[in-house]
């Protein structure tokens, strides 16, 4: 069975095929097909690999995500990149849905009502779930009938218990559906599974910090295997400093701006999702590697924008694993937080009064679902490759199969 997963961001998209056989493996396989979309304003690039490599790569202009998306999903069964000879090989459908509010604590097969309850999510989360939308139509128009499934980001969190995800306002905001909802899900839960397969435990009975770290930025509290607390809320935009997003931020800073300034809603949300984080304090970019190189020629700013970073993602661990009681195992996962050596040696020194201890030549170039903490360490580091796609390809499978 060729399961097809669309992972859509607010300045990316990025599709997987699978191919399953009778059963699940134990390890997620390397996909057959991989192909990936980066905006930049008007302009797109384009890169396609399979199993033996990059086979094409490309720059376009375009003036709609979804004639670049319907160009990216043709080259699957069309020129040098294709790997079907026809669309009707592929089984189901997988899509990274956002937000699924209250209603949606597991993966389900989209229905005309899955789609409703996802355009109504959009308010909480306008920068994702309308691209995922679209996303949807256009598998509808190219696939037809074919089963989609809808993966949620937030059914992981779920689980948080009413004194983490009731916010400290007005009792009528949870009537409201204002209510912290926690986000990477799909990513804290694969990612706390993988960690007790590399550890030979079982799941139930450790407790887990997974740190994903890219360019959206969270920590999650895993206990027996179920998400007790995360630091992003009622929208991806609170928590930990991001590449551009700015992470919590006192709200009296907003109504400052509102009444000082005369910002509008518009103003302050492109001001703390586009031209905040690592961005806006260093002045040169969101992306951690960039932030380190310009840090090593002794670029102040860089180096600040380093320092905060490292100072929230401390706080943000040190509140997980009081929520715990303890710590067995510490994860770092995403973009920095599986290539940034000098981030997760940052992050771990002010834990070393727990009885962590990294091994240096193995944080300096680990290799991926390995633990990087010295034998002796009482809490156990891991880095462990984000697998979303294969994780939404799962779920979809499941749903497939029954």
């Amino acid at each position: 069975m060729k399961v097809l997963v669309l992972n859509s961001g607010s300045s990316s998209q990025k599709s997987s095929l699978f191919d399953f056989g009778a059963s699940l493996p134990d390890s997620p396989p390397a996909p057959l097909w991989e192909g990936k979309l980066e905006w930049q304003g008007e302009c797109a690039s384009l890169e396609i690999k399979k199993s033996g490599g990059i086979i094409r790569k490309e720059e376009m202009t375009v003036t709609a995500r979804e004639k670049a998306t319907a160009h990216l999903l043709d080259a699957l069964t069309s020129g040098k990149a294709s790997v079907l000879s026809n669309k009707s090989e592929i089984a189901v459908v997988g899509h990274r849905i956002v937000n699924g509010g209250r209603e949606y604590a597991q993966p389900t097969i989209i229905t005309p009502e899955v789609k409703a309850a996802i355009q109504r999510m959009a308010v909480f989360a306008p920068l994702h779930n309308r691209v995922e939308l679209e996303g949807i139509r256009l598998i509808e128009e190219k696939f037809g009938s074919i089963p989609q499934v809808a993966v949620f980001d937030t059914a992981f969190h779920s689980s948080l218990p009413p004194a983490a995800f009731v916010y400290p306002g007005p009792y009528e905001w949870v009537a409201q559906g204002i209510r912290r909802f926690g986000f990477h899900g799909i990513n804290h839960q694969y990612c706390a599974e993988r960690t007790a397969q590399v550890l030979g435990k079982s799941l139930s009975k450790l407790k887990i910090v997974t740190c994903h770290l890219g360019n959206g930025c969270s920590v999650a509290a895993i206990q027996q295997g179920k998400s007790i607390d995360t630091s992003m809320g009622f929208t991806p935009l609170d928590g930990l400093m991001m590449g551009t997003r700015s992470g919590s931020v006192d709200p009296g800073i907003l109504t400052y701006l509102m009444r000082e300034q005369q910002l509008t809603a518009q103003s302050l949300d492109d001001l703390l999702n586009k031209k905040s984080g690592l961005l806006g304090i260093s002045g040169i970019s969101g992306d951690m590697r960039q932030i380190v190189s310009a840090m090593n020629e002794r670029n102040d700013r860089a180096k600040l924008a380093f320092d905060i970073f490292v100072h929230r993602l401390r706080s943000g661990i040190g509140a997980m694993i009081a929520i715990l009681g303890g710590l067995d195992a510490l994860v770092f996962t995403a973009g920095i937080g599986e290539n940034s050596a000098e981030l997760r040696q940052a992050a771990c020194t002010n834990f070393n009064f727990l009885g962590l201890q990294l091994d240096p030549a193995k944080n300096a170039s680990p290799r991926a679902d390995r633990d990087i903490s010295l034998p002796f360490s009482s809490v156990r580091v891991l880095v462990v490759q984000a697998q979303e796609d294969w994780a939404i390809a799962r779920e979809a499978w499941k749903l497939a199969s029954n």
